[in-house]
């Protein structure tokens, strides 16, 4: 009974003709990526990836994305559970402030970025007169970084707070446990599926992160180029060769799989 009831519910009740533009919707996403696949030089892809060039733009992107996530942990967890835990209206304004990254060109943000830390930014004048210049260095493609990739944590670990309640805290509370064994017991463990999703996402977008570090962390190899940039300044004919730029495409894009697969099968064994 159940499974005729699911199998009804996943039958196709639309309009027939609404097949053609949905094939054509979804080949349109995924007939660039084949294209990109299809021009990989197989015969020489290994030496592309692990040519110095490549390795240092790939070194630079896993370890300042590490940095990037690690930072959106810290900031990112309490501001999700302030905003779960808050009233309806601030609660709402909250989330659409932290989602204005996700919808602002990356440029915008490196733009913003410049003028906050540059030299004679609010933060990053008094910094630059004490000897810390922030933009063009490593620390700022970490700050790009974060910028871009914290909505993705705030947001994952937000709705799963706001999905279990507060019932849980409230109980604990009430047998006498403290604010931080609820947070360590309670909180947390009930937010888990919402956090390694926004973990793995917060990664993805970090190592992926192209305008912002841009404008705001330069372009510099050894120290700024990450991976996209090393793609971008290849196919504009310096730094690393054209077939190179084409495998670290392929790279970031077996990336994105990867992290896909690992959220999808984080949350079916949530649903389990």
């Amino acid at each position: 009974m159940g499974s005729s009831d699911s199998a009804s519910t996943r039958s196709w009740l639309a309009p027939r003709t609404l097949l053609v533009p949905a094939v054509v919707g979804l080949l349109f996403l995924l007939l660039p990526l084949a294209a990109l696949v299809a021009r990989v030089q197989w015969t020489t892809f290994w030496h592309d990836i692990t040519s110095p060039q490549a390795l240092s733009a790939l070194a630079l992107s896993l370890g300042t994305g590490a940095a990037a996530t690690g930072l959106c942990l810290v900031l990112g967890v309490p501001l999700a559970i302030l905003i779960a835990r808050s009233r309806s209206r601030a609660a709402a304004a909250m989330r659409a402030l932290v989602t204005i990254p996700l919808v602002l060109p990356p440029m915008v943000g490196g733009v913003a970025l410049l003028y906050l830390f540059g030299r004679n930014g609010w933060i990053g004048g008094p910094l630059a007169e004490a000897g810390i210049p922030l933009p063009f260095t490593t620390p700022a493609v970490v700050m790009a970084q974060t910028f871009v990739a914290l909505p993705f944590l705030v947001l994952a670990v937000e709705g799963a707070l706001r999905t279990t309640g507060t019932a849980f805290e409230e109980t604990a509370a009430g047998l006498g446990a403290s604010r931080w064994t609820i947070l360590r017991r309670v909180t947390l463990p009930l937010a888990a599926p919402g956090l390694v999703a926004g973990v793995v996402l917060s990664f993805a977008r970090a190592i992926g992160e192209f305008g912002a570090t841009a404008l705001f962390a330069g372009n510099a190899p050894g120290v700024t180029q990450t991976m996209p940039l090393a793609i971008y300044t290849a196919f504009n004919g310096a730094g690393v060769a054209p077939s190179t730029a084409v495998a670290l495409s392929v790279l970031l894009l077996a990336t994105a799989l990867i992290v896909l697969v690992l959220v999808r099968g984080w949350r079916a064994g949530g649903v389990r």
